[in-house]
């Protein structure tokens, strides 16, 4: 495990990705944000080890020293390979800390998941080969065939999955599921498309939706979402539903009445 800074001083350090770019190998970065997650990060990384066979760097992206998943991390025995810890400077909360994740990542295909155990990494194997064969954005479905959700709050689902269907049907929007953060990118997602969101997880719903409106390959995986066992959710619905609905209401308008941005 090392720490990673951000690219302005990447110059200084080593990483697993000298050896697999030397060799020509391509590497999965998975985009971890954190915050007092030392009840279930170490199972977390126990099961990516198990599951994802994919040479793969795990950014553990956190926003003050102090946060206990760190020494959760550091006291793991045996430690999992691949681990780096990125401390997000570019501002508190969960936006900024992927934007910090993006930032720091070196892989071919970057995948967004969480550190309570709510996504499977059984299914990173699938969605890094879709984006390797041409997509931009995999989205991790809970709603389409195959895909499903355990748990959680009754209104927090109902008000996703009528998102997710109505996007699909009204704006024509490739996949089942809008507002899962379960998602992979193609480098150029994250190089091409600026984020204009100042907070939330709608960044993923804002990412599919320029993606689809250049006219880029957007598509999905079945996947299961489970709700967290240990540890607080930083989910805050209410909050953050006006992110969501600037991007949903924009989707409808661009479908109904054009003008989408290419």
């Amino acid at each position: 495990m090392w720490e990673r800074p951000l690219p302005a001083h990447r110059e200084a350090f080593q990483d697993v990705m000298s050896t697999t770019t030397a060799t020509g190998k391509q590497v999965i970065s998975l985009v971890i944000p954190v915050f007092n997650e030392a009840g279930n990060i170490v199972a977390t990384l126990r099961d990516i080890a198990a599951q994802v066979y994919d040479p793969h760097e795990i950014l553990i992206v956190y926003d003050f020293p102090e946060d206990n998943t760190l020494p959760a991390i550091q006291t793991m025995d045996p430690p999992v390979s691949g681990v780096c810890l990125v401390h997000n400077t570019l501002g508190r909360g969960v936006l900024n800390a992927l934007k910090a994740g993006f930032q720091a990542s070196a892989g071919d295909v970057i995948i967004v998941m969480m550190a309570d155990r709510s996504d499977e990494p059984k299914d990173v194997g699938a969605m890094a080969r879709l984006i390797r064969e041409g997509a931009d954005v995999v989205a991790g479905s809970r709603y389409m065939p195959g895909g499903r959700q355990e748990g959680g709050p009754w209104l927090k689902r109902m008000l996703s999955w009528l998102a997710g269907k109505s996007l699909h049907y009204l704006a024509g929007l490739p996949i089942h599921d809008a507002t899962n953060n379960f998602r992979a990118y193609s480098r150029r997602v994250l190089t091409e498309l600026s984020i204009e969101g100042q907070a939330s997880f709608a960044v993923a719903l804002e990412l599919t939706l320029k993606a689809h409106w250049k006219r880029w390959k957007v598509t999905e995986v079945p996947t299961t979402w489970h709700d967290r066992t240990a540890g607080e959710s930083r989910f805050r619905l209410f909050a953050w539903l006006p992110h969501y609905l600037r991007w949903y209401l924009r989707a409808l308008r661009y479908a109904w009445f054009g003008g989408a941005p290419r």
